[in-house]
């Protein structure tokens, strides 16, 4: 770097001397003084470039991380062109910011009964067929990975994006595979509280879940609404200083059930129509200066459902009525609920599991209603705790097949304690139980741990 120095000190001399010999000497001492301030800052950056690679380059003569070595060649190209700082999490290796985030999570459980399916509770198998079999279940397939993308942004758009995966996408217990959670772009105009989001991610409605350690939270016992691929758009309007109205609208992949008489792929994608969801909600403060949200929400989607290889079909109609609240109490107590009614929801976590009920070629939906609520206490230092219930019962159309489900409830509490910010542990308490047509209902009482690192 001193070589480099003085070939910079010694071109700019030369350009000095020609200049000051070549004018007039009333405007040799103003080239002088510029000429000499661009020397100054010539030497500013060569200083900082210099020291920032000798960093660099000492780091990585110790082996230290690839992410040490890259964040040193990146505060070197700033300095050099006079950018300010990256945000964290800059990748050099794209022209966007990209943050790294998820979690490992480890989860243990005893049952007392069979439950479905095992590593996560969806309802409980009836008593006379699966009576006393206890289960013990191990797994970490709720691991998950995620990548987040910020920009490009301009003076009125900003540019985001996720991708996410988890290990529920099948696959034996000690080698499952990968699974996509969420894949989508969004795009903010923050000066018309707009936005527009295309890809797979949550469904618009019934937006909240319960704080469950047992994965699919509550799914089945009231709380109804996965992910699926979707355009949405969202806009928000102030009524007043402190409350905010919020409109969504989004058109969806209509998933429905596969009729096994080939053609499509399923009922939902042989309708030829996309289903479609909206929610307003409203955003104010309380008493206790937190603001609480309330929403209502719904969906309608159809279905094209083969009954034979002769082209004989009918058609289904999925749809729900939905609301939803959070109402942060105090700084310690948060309570929130949903409630919902409708059919065919068998694609929305509904139904407990069931969309239609098919006698010879009369194909009916099934209509179901329920809910749940749940309240998040803490954090009180390094404890916090999570206690809810939830059910929902099918109120028309159950066939006389005795593996038909009428009702499930679920019941639930656990604790967590928080190790430090990126690690914590989990136990969980909780009973579930499943009404049938001609069965005896099946009871579960289950107890599950966890260990999760958040990084």
């Amino acid at each position: 770097m001193k070589r480099v120095s003085a070939v910079i000190v010694a071109i700019v001399l030369v350009s000095l001397c020609a200049s000051t010999y070549a004018q007039p000497a009333k405007n040799n001492q103003k080239r002088i003084e510029s000429l000499e301030k661009q020397v100054r800052d010539l030497m500013r950056v060569v200083k900082s470039q210099g020291a920032a690679l000798k960093d660099a380059q000492d780091n990585q003569s110790k082996f230290v991380s690839k992410e040490t070595f890259d964040a040193a060649r990146v505060k070197m190209l700033d300095a050099a062109s006079g950018r300010p700082a990256r945000a964290k999490g800059f990748n050099m290796w794209s022209t966007l910011d990209v943050q790294l985030y998820g979690k490992i999570k480890m989860d243990a459980s005893y049952d007392t009964a069979r439950g479905n399916t095992g590593n996560f509770v969806r309802w409980v198998e009836p008593r006379q067929t699966r009576s006393g079999d206890d289960q013990f279940n191990m797994t970490a397939n709720e691991t998950r990975l995620g990548l987040k993308f910020t920009g490009p942004t301009t003076d009125t758009v900003k540019t985001s994006g996720v991708l996410e995966m988890d290990f529920y996408g099948g696959g034996g217990e000690n080698s499952p595979h990968p699974r996509m959670r969420h894949a989508y772009m969004k795009f903010d105009m923050p000066d018309q509280k707009l936005s527009l989001l295309a890809g797979q991610t949550w469904d618009v409605i019934s937006p909240l879940n319960p704080g469950t350690i047992n994965y699919t939270v509550m799914w089945w016992t009231g709380n109804i609404g996965v992910r699926r691929p979707q355009i949405r758009l969202t806009k928000g309007f102030s009524l007043n200083e402190d409350t905010e109205l919020t409109l969504q609208g989004a058109i969806l992949r209509n998933m429905g059930d596969a009729t096994g008489f080939g053609g499509a792929g399923d009922s939902g994608e042989d309708s030829g129509f996309p289903s479609v969801q909206g929610r307003a909600s409203v955003t104010f403060p309380l008493c206790s200066g937190k603001k609480a949200t309330f929403g209502v929400s719904g969906h309608f989607g159809q279905e094209e459902y083969d009954i034979d290889n002769d082209d004989h079909n009918v058609e289904v109609y999925s749809w729900s009525g939905n609301i939803d609240a959070k109402i942060p109490i105090n700084n310690w107590l948060t309570l929130k609920a949903e409630a919902f009614t409708g059919a065919n929801l068998d694609t929305y976590a509904g139904g407990i599991g069931q969309g239609v009920s098919v006698v010879g070629s009369d194909v009916s939906e099934l209509e179901s209603s329920g809910g749940w609520f749940a309240l998040s206490i803490g954090p009180w230092d390094k404890w916090s705790f999570n206690v809810g219930a939830g059910g929902e019962i099918i109120t028309s159309g159950v066939t006389t097949a005795a593996s038909t489900r009428e009702s499930n409830t679920h019941v639930f509490g656990n604790v967590i304690y928080k190790i430090n910010d990126h690690a914590s542990f989990g136990f969980e308490l909780s009973n579930s139980h499943t009404d049938y047509k001609n069965a005896s209902g099946g009871n579960n009482v289950r107890a599950q741990t966890s260990f999760v690192y958040k990084f």
